[in-house]
Protein backbone atom coordinates (compact mmCIF):
# COMPACT_ATOMS: atom_id res chain seq x y z
CA UNK A 1 0.00 0.00 0.00
CA UNK A 2 1.27 3.21 -0.45
CA UNK A 3 2.24 5.32 2.58
CA UNK A 4 -0.28 8.23 1.60
CA UNK A 5 -2.58 6.10 2.14
CA UNK A 6 -5.47 5.08 3.48
CA UNK A 7 -6.60 8.94 2.53
CA UNK A 8 -10.19 10.23 4.13
CA UNK A 9 -11.76 13.35 2.83
CA UNK A 10 -15.31 14.78 1.93
CA UNK A 11 -16.89 17.34 0.69
CA UNK A 12 -20.45 18.72 -1.49
CA UNK A 13 -20.76 16.61 -4.73
CA UNK A 14 -21.01 19.44 -7.64
CA UNK A 15 -21.71 18.82 -11.19
CA UNK A 16 -18.93 17.42 -12.95
CA UNK A 17 -18.61 17.50 -16.87
CA UNK A 18 -21.81 15.47 -17.08
CA UNK A 19 -20.02 12.72 -19.33
CA UNK A 20 -20.53 9.70 -16.44
CA UNK A 21 -23.95 8.72 -16.95
CA UNK A 22 -24.91 9.83 -20.36
CA UNK A 23 -21.58 8.77 -22.44
CA UNK A 24 -20.02 6.15 -20.30
CA UNK A 25 -23.05 4.76 -18.63
CA UNK A 26 -20.95 4.81 -15.44
CA UNK A 27 -22.23 7.87 -12.83
CA UNK A 28 -19.81 9.36 -10.85
CA UNK A 29 -19.64 12.18 -7.88
CA UNK A 30 -17.60 14.93 -8.35
CA UNK A 31 -15.81 16.87 -5.49
CA UNK A 32 -14.75 21.23 -5.77
CA UNK A 33 -11.42 22.13 -6.17
CA UNK A 34 -10.65 22.77 -2.58
CA UNK A 35 -11.25 18.77 -2.05
CA UNK A 36 -9.00 17.75 -4.78
CA UNK A 37 -6.14 20.57 -4.33
CA UNK A 38 -6.49 18.82 -0.58
CA UNK A 39 -4.73 15.51 -1.99
CA UNK A 40 -1.44 14.59 -1.20
CA UNK A 41 1.52 15.94 -3.25
CA UNK A 42 2.59 12.69 -3.22
CA UNK A 43 -0.63 10.84 -4.73
CA UNK A 44 -0.31 9.86 -8.31
CA UNK A 45 -2.76 10.37 -11.21
CA UNK A 46 -4.69 7.30 -11.69
CA UNK A 47 -7.58 5.15 -10.60
CA UNK A 48 -8.18 4.10 -6.83
CA UNK A 49 -10.84 2.29 -5.04
CA UNK A 50 -11.73 2.05 -1.64
CA UNK A 51 -15.46 3.33 0.11
CA UNK A 52 -17.89 6.02 -0.34
CA UNK A 53 -20.83 7.28 1.65
CA UNK A 54 -23.68 10.01 0.93
CA UNK A 55 -25.24 12.17 3.49
CA UNK A 56 -24.61 9.56 6.37
CA UNK A 57 -26.17 6.85 4.41
CA UNK A 58 -25.21 3.26 3.73
CA UNK A 59 -20.98 2.53 3.08
CA UNK A 60 -20.45 1.14 -0.47
CA UNK A 61 -17.90 -0.03 -2.93
CA UNK A 62 -16.54 3.15 -4.95
CA UNK A 63 -13.83 3.29 -7.76
CA UNK A 64 -12.80 6.85 -8.12
CA UNK A 65 -10.79 8.38 -11.04
CA UNK A 66 -7.87 11.41 -9.87
CA UNK A 67 -6.44 13.48 -12.58
CA UNK A 68 -6.49 14.94 -15.65
CA UNK A 69 -8.78 12.44 -17.58
CA UNK A 70 -6.23 12.50 -20.83
CA UNK A 71 -8.97 10.71 -23.20
CA UNK A 72 -11.19 14.20 -22.52
CA UNK A 73 -7.79 16.41 -22.23
CA UNK A 74 -9.28 17.82 -18.97
CA UNK A 75 -7.29 21.30 -18.16
CA UNK A 76 -8.29 21.04 -14.65
CA UNK A 77 -7.56 18.07 -12.16
CA UNK A 78 -10.74 15.75 -10.91
CA UNK A 79 -11.84 13.93 -8.72
CA UNK A 80 -14.68 11.33 -9.85
CA UNK A 81 -16.24 8.64 -7.65
CA UNK A 82 -17.98 6.11 -9.20
CA UNK A 83 -20.12 4.48 -6.33
CA UNK A 84 -20.96 0.86 -6.67
CA UNK A 85 -24.46 0.73 -6.22
CA UNK A 86 -27.52 2.14 -8.28
CA UNK A 87 -29.07 5.01 -6.71
CA UNK A 88 -32.79 6.23 -7.46
CA UNK A 89 -31.54 9.77 -8.39
CA UNK A 90 -28.21 12.51 -8.15
CA UNK A 91 -26.64 13.96 -5.13
CA UNK A 92 -25.38 17.19 -6.05
CA UNK A 93 -25.29 18.84 -2.92
CA UNK A 94 -25.09 16.33 -0.65
CA UNK A 95 -22.33 15.53 1.43
CA UNK A 96 -20.01 12.78 -0.12
CA UNK A 97 -17.20 10.98 2.10
CA UNK A 98 -14.45 8.57 0.32
CA UNK A 99 -12.08 6.48 1.96
CA UNK A 100 -9.51 6.02 -0.97
CA UNK A 101 -7.76 2.88 0.13
CA UNK A 102 -5.15 1.27 -2.85
CA UNK A 103 -4.53 2.11 -6.02
CA UNK A 104 -5.36 0.27 -9.38
CA UNK A 105 -3.47 1.79 -12.31
CA UNK A 106 -2.05 5.02 -13.72
CA UNK A 107 -4.50 7.33 -15.84
CA UNK A 108 -3.84 6.82 -19.63
CA UNK A 109 -5.63 7.99 -23.08
CA UNK A 110 -7.75 5.77 -25.01
CA UNK A 111 -8.35 5.13 -28.59
CA UNK A 112 -11.84 4.89 -28.24
CA UNK A 113 -15.05 5.67 -25.84
CA UNK A 114 -15.39 1.59 -26.08
CA UNK A 115 -12.04 1.21 -24.54
CA UNK A 116 -12.45 2.99 -21.66
CA UNK A 117 -16.00 1.98 -21.06
CA UNK A 118 -14.25 -1.46 -20.82
CA UNK A 119 -11.07 -0.22 -18.68
CA UNK A 120 -13.54 1.25 -16.41
CA UNK A 121 -15.41 -1.92 -16.24
CA UNK A 122 -12.58 -3.84 -15.52
CA UNK A 123 -11.38 -1.49 -12.55
CA UNK A 124 -15.09 -1.68 -11.37
CA UNK A 125 -14.22 -6.07 -11.11
CA UNK A 126 -10.72 -5.33 -9.35
CA UNK A 127 -12.82 -2.83 -6.99
CA UNK A 128 -14.99 -5.22 -5.89
CA UNK A 129 -12.55 -8.12 -5.48
CA UNK A 130 -10.04 -6.13 -3.65
CA UNK A 131 -12.62 -4.39 -1.41
CA UNK A 132 -13.77 -8.38 0.00
CA UNK A 133 -10.70 -9.16 1.52
CA UNK A 134 -9.66 -8.52 5.17
CA UNK A 135 -7.16 -5.87 4.88
CA UNK A 136 -9.68 -3.58 3.75
CA UNK A 137 -13.43 -4.98 4.23
CA UNK A 138 -12.78 -3.19 8.18
CA UNK A 139 -12.91 0.08 6.56
CA UNK A 140 -16.51 -0.06 5.35
CA UNK A 141 -17.40 0.20 9.41
CA UNK A 142 -14.55 3.17 9.99
CA UNK A 143 -15.54 5.69 12.15
CA UNK A 144 -14.83 8.08 9.71
CA UNK A 145 -18.09 7.01 7.84
CA UNK A 146 -20.22 7.48 11.33
CA UNK A 147 -22.45 10.44 11.49
CA UNK A 148 -20.41 12.41 13.92
CA UNK A 149 -17.59 12.41 12.04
Amino acid sequence: MKSYLPFFCSGTVIKGFGRGSKELGIPTANFPEQVVNSLPKEMSTGVYYGYAEVDNGPVYKMVMSVGWNPYYKNEKKSMETHIIHVFDEDFYGKTLKVAILDYIRPERDFNSLEALIETINNDIAVANVNLDKPEFISFKTNEFFSPNS
